[in-house]
């Protein structure tokens, strides 16, 4: 189904077809970047692709017919949602240069709850060191098991593992793609974009079809730093792309965190000079639960078992008359992210499991 407007879609598809002449476009004197471009209203995109370019544009802007383009989302089983629809994430307005429409695969919900719960951005090189990778899957598994969404962008490396381990608790993720969500980028993620599809939610700026540009990557990380309340830096080197990504967050006034790494690796020479710089430091998912709701997510236990509090006791309860995580908070009096990161750390001493996507149950 489609929750756009008919002007929102129509600029949409007019940043489709007008993807090639952008990517020309990036660098010349005065447009050096795609915000540059991408804060023009039609008209003006037009005017400055010049031109070709020009004359489609226009041309295509008196053609646009939204009833077959909502038909050709349907065929591509996408969603379109706009910005004056209730499903687009108000977290997007932070943006001076926020998109018009977002083009979705997968379970929409998933894109308007970051706005009620908070949700974490995961990135890092693609390049990643085994170290690097088996972090960012712990990561996206901690994430998940706590009931928050892991947001990256599908990319090699850090992303892909950040994605898989929610998927591996049954957790929510959203990748964020440079080209259209139903083009699978790299190649080699082809089943994962799929699991994520069918999962969790792939969003794209660009309509269905579309392939990646150099400049759609850097402009798929703002909409990746703004979907998550914090970001967190796995894995970057001195001049890594994924650093864009980390001052976006800042730029946005979110949170931003860092793995630590090596210093005499290469591979972790910018993610280690953020946290020279004041980013958090990320051990685990448990830091992560820290920045974002405070004293009531301390860090998860070791393997050695504390004793059971009353305040885990009455989780527990909650948990064996089958009470969902709403339902916990109500009968423990406390926030649901509280409890939320309380079950995760009940969960690694293997007291509690996932139960489907939102349920609990006694470990078996």
């Amino acid at each position: 189904m489609s929750g756009a407007c008919d002007a929102c879609l129509r600029r949409g598809y007019l940043i489709g077809l007008l993807s090639g002449r952008i990517a020309g476009l990036i660098g010349r004197p005065g447009r050096s970047k795609p915000s540059e471009l991408l804060t023009l209203d039609d008209g003006a995109l037009a005017e400055a692709v010049g031109g070709e370019g020009r004359a489609e544009a226009l041309a295509f802007l008196g053609r646009f017919e939204p009833r077959r383009a909502r038909a050709d989302l349907r065929h591509a089983g996408v969603s379109a949602v706009c910005q004056h629809h209730e499903g687009y994430p108000s977290l997007l307005e932070d943006l001076n240069d926020q998109p018009a429409v977002l083009f979705c695969r997968g379970r929409l919900e998933l894109l308007a709850s970051v706005d009620e719960e908070p949700a974490v951005t995961v990135v890092g090189t693609r390049d990643a060191t085994p170290y690097a990778i088996d972090v960012a899957h712990d990561i996206g598994r901690g994430l998940g098991v706590a009931g928050i969404t892991t947001v990256s962008g599908l990319a090699l490396g850090v992303d892909g593992a950040a994605h898989r381990g929610a998927l591996g608790v049954r957790g929510s993720t959203i990748a964020v793609v440079a080209g259209g969500p139903d083009v699978p980028y790299p190649r080699r993620h082809s089943d994962l974009h799929r699991q994520i599809a069918e999962r969790g939610l792939v969003v794209a700026e660009l309509p269905p079809g579309q392939r990646p540009y150099r400049w759609s990557f850097p402009a798929r990380n703002r909409l990746m730093a703004a979907l998550g309340r914090m970001t967190v830096v796995v894995e970057a080197g001195e001049s890594s792309g994924t650093l864009i990504t980390a001052d976006f967050a800042q730029d946005l006034g979110r949170v931003l965190g860092a793995v630590p790494g090596r210093v005499s690796t290469r591979a972790a020479l910018g993610s280690n000079r953020l946290l020279r710089d004041g980013a958090a430091v990320v051990r685990d998912a448990s830091d992560i639960l820290d920045e974002l709701f405070g004293a009531g997510a301390t860090a998860l236990p070791q393997r050695a078992e504390p004793e059971i509090d009353p305040v885990e006791r009455r989780l527990l309860d909650a948990v064996e008359s089958n009470l969902d995580v709403a339902e916990i908070s109500a009968f423990a009096g406390l926030p649901v992210g509280e409890v939320r990161a309380a079950l995760a750390r009940l969960e690694t001493r293997g007291l509690v499991q996932r139960d489907g996507l939102f349920g609990w149950c006694p470990a078996r």
